[in-house]
């Protein structure tokens, strides 16, 4: 078995190029359009500079001075923490107040993590978790109460189950 991680592979849509571009702001420090370009194409994602600027506009991605003065993209609703973090404080406690109101169990199964909520809200919480650049998470799956979370191993699912229950818990 090798430790790589598996690759995340997007169909030739807007919706995935929107999705990539998201990602991408969301995991580097993207300081201009020719960089972003290059980070898609070694996605696989070919993209012109004027589609890219459509897009950006359209998911009203702005250039911000980060702490350490560099000035970079960012998404409004952004999930990324400017100063490197895959999660910023601020987001932690956004999503521990959703949690905590609607998460009732949390277990790890191989790479897997199951999240019981009350009827209805489970899509609302994958939902918030998928908007999260959380490390070794790949994606989720709702149900009407259930959520199953696919991590990319069975100790980071362990580990993500921790974390989700101890955020649910605050």
């Amino acid at each position: 078995m090798s430790d790589s991680s598996p690759s995340l592979q997007r169909p030739a849509t807007r919706a995935a190029r929107l999705s990539a571009i998201e990602q991408a702001l969301a995991t580097h420090i993207v300081t201009s359009q020719s960089q972003l370009s290059k980070i898609l194409i070694a996605e696989g994602i070919a993209v012109t500079q004027a589609t890219l600027s459509r897009d950006l506009d359209e998911m009203h991605a702005v250039k911000t001075r980060l702490k350490d003065g560099t000035v970079a993209y960012a998404v409004e609703r952004g999930a990324a923490a400017p100063d490197g973090d895959a999660m910023g404080e601020r987001t932690e406690a956004q999503m521990s107040r959703v949690l905590s109101g609607l998460v009732t169990s949390v277990a790890a199964a191989r790479n897997l993590i199951v999240v019981h909520t009350p009827s209805g809200a489970a899509q609302y919480v994958a939902s918030v978790i998928d908007k999260q650049p959380i490390d070794g998470v790949l994606g989720t799956i709702a149900g009407d109460d259930t959520v199953m979370i696919i991590c990319s191993d069975d100790a980071t699912a362990g580990d993500r189950a921790d974390w989700l229950l101890a955020l649910a818990s605050k």
